[in-house]
């Protein structure tokens, strides 16, 4: 198979037809990231509003997800109309359990990481702070939080992170498809504490994706990791530390 073809190590778990269709590649890319890059530009002016915290944690919450959908859209517009090629298809529910399973061994993982970095070098500032406000806002601001942080980002996030930019990396070998792309999606979580916990769920979503041959066990890695922050609030009134 040439090295611009979607491949698939478990076949049965999610080959088809769109076996047969083009990577995405650097056109989809490049749209993809600046389309969501303008849309995450456009809701800063919301923080100079003077917003109730409540609701601007909603606000960013929601934004989150809807960028990567609105990046992923116009990635898909560039020239591949198969949502497959970019590994939007049915997969099994023992991928999806492998996908939970992946998501608490990332969880585990960047809690090591980040206790280790915050006694190494003290800094515990946490930029996700809105998240803690939302959630603890009372139960609808709860349950609007675990939708937008637990369903939303994952699959806008994962759609145009794994989908377009893991896809495209791909044709380059396992080690840069996996890897490259989840250092450009820490990246786009800012030069901060989240940036190492980002690039960690970045790893194991995208080779979960590779895998599996299916989209679906990453964005279960990345909800299971949001899940987090929303359960922290409601079982333990935290406001931080940084769950990533």
């Amino acid at each position: 198979m040439s090295s611009d073809r979607l491949d698939h190590p478990h076949p049965a778990a999610g080959a088809d037809a769109a076996t047969a269709q083009t990577r995405p590649g650097w056109p989809e890319v490049g749209v993809g990231l600046l389309t969501m890059t303008a849309a995450v530009v456009a809701l800063v002016p919301f923080g100079g509003l003077g917003l109730d915290p409540v609701v601007y944690g909603l606000i960013v919450a929601a934004w989150s997800g809807l960028a990567g959908l609105v990046g992923f859209a116009a990635a898909v517009l560039v020239r591949i109309r198969s949502l497959a090629a970019f590994g939007v298809r049915r997969t099994t529910w023992r991928w999806m359990l492998v996908g939970v399973a992946g998501g608490v061994v990332a969880l585990v993982l960047k809690a090591v990481v980040n206790t280790a970095i915050v006694a190494l070098t003290g800094f515990d500032a946490n930029p996700q702070g809105m998240y803690y406000d939302a959630a603890g806002g009372g139960l609808l601001p709860l349950i609007l939080t675990i939708l937008f942080l637990a369903v939303l980002t994952p699959i806008g996030e994962e759609f145009l992170f794994r989908g377009v930019l893991t896809n495209a990396l791909l044709r380059y070998g396992p080690l840069v498809g996996v890897l490259g792309s989840s250092a450009v999606f820490a990246l786009f979580h800012g030069v901060n504490i989240i940036l190492p916990a980002a690039f960690v769920v970045g790893v194991v979503a995208a080779e979960l994706m590779r895998r599996s041959g299916s989209i679906w066990p990453a964005v279960a890695v990345h909800a299971v990791n949001n899940l987090a922050l929303p359960l922290l609030v409601l079982f333990t009134g935290a406001t931080g530390p940084v769950t990533g």
